[in-house]
């Protein structure tokens, strides 16, 4: 069960999922997803920087290349404060399922690994709901490389770590700034109690795990009422980000 800072319980069940690029979270949390619709349950989606107050910001400062490693840990906190008091909390109030894609653990490894103080950053989140389960998909970095180089035709300037002065070239210093945040995922998974995952298994067998962690936080999470085309679709494993579209097109039943 999700709880707030203080020891208070809420209703809804929060789980999220960590890595670094191309660990392959995303595809494993959307998958997650599918499956907790297809059972029925209310879920909500939160994703890592993507709140409206700071997206212009952001875009600016970074083809502008302004972004100080203090200024971008404000940004990302100041987003992820937005999504929670908008997207998140309501959801776990209510009961719902939230999943989020990069929680406050993306902050602690990726401004710490550019300098910024580990206390202060994780000073700024104090604010935020413990999840349920924390997910953290371990790959090694050559792995992750090969994912994420391929069919990619280059590395964005702070996505490389540029900024930080560690090679001028880009891959290197990607390499290199990968290596920083991996260290300090690893340091996490002691003092947070982070999940880990096998991210070099083969997907399905990935989920499988992940659902079997999911599976005993179910009980009590709010479930949408059962409609004759859910059922339908649900058996035949057609469900999806869909099915709310299709159910809002035929209307009520």
């Amino acid at each position: 069960m999700a709880h707030l800072p203080h020891g208070k319980k809420l209703p809804g069940k929060l789980f999220v999922v960590e890595g670094i690029d191309g660990s392959g979270k995303s595809t494993q949390l959307d998958l997650l997803r599918k499956w907790l619709i297809g059972a029925g349950y209310c879920v909500a989606f939160s994703e890592w920087n993507s709140s409206q107050i700071v997206r212009s910001t952001t875009r600016r400062g970074k083809k502008k290349q302004l972004l100080s490693p203090t200024t971008f840990s404000l940004i990302h906190a100041a987003d992820f404060a937005d999504r929670m008091e908008r997207q998140m909390l309501p959801a776990l109030k209510a009961g719902a399922i939230v999943l989020a894609d990069r929680y406050m653990y993306t902050a602690f490894a990726r401004d710490v690994a550019r300098g910024v103080h580990p206390q202060w950053v994780r000073g700024n989140y104090a604010f935020a709901v413990r999840p349920t389960v924390a997910f953290y998909f371990r790959v090694p970095l050559e792995e992750s490389l090969n994912r994420i180089m391929f069919g990619r035709p280059q590395l964005k300037y702070y996505e490389a770590g540029l900024d930080l002065g560690l090679s001028t070239d880009p891959l290197e210093s990607f390499k290199l700034f990968q290596q920083r945040i991996i260290r300090e995922y690893e340091k996490m998974v002691d003092e947070f109690g982070l999940t880990t995952i096998d991210a070099t298994l083969p997907l399905i067998e990935q989920q499988g795990l992940v659902r079997e962690i999911v599976a005993p936080h179910l009980k009590g999470a709010l479930k949408s009422e059962r409609s004759a085309w859910r059922e339908v679709l649900t058996k035949e494993k057609l469900y999806g980000r869909y099915l709310t579209d299709i159910g809002a097109e035929r209307g009520p039943e």
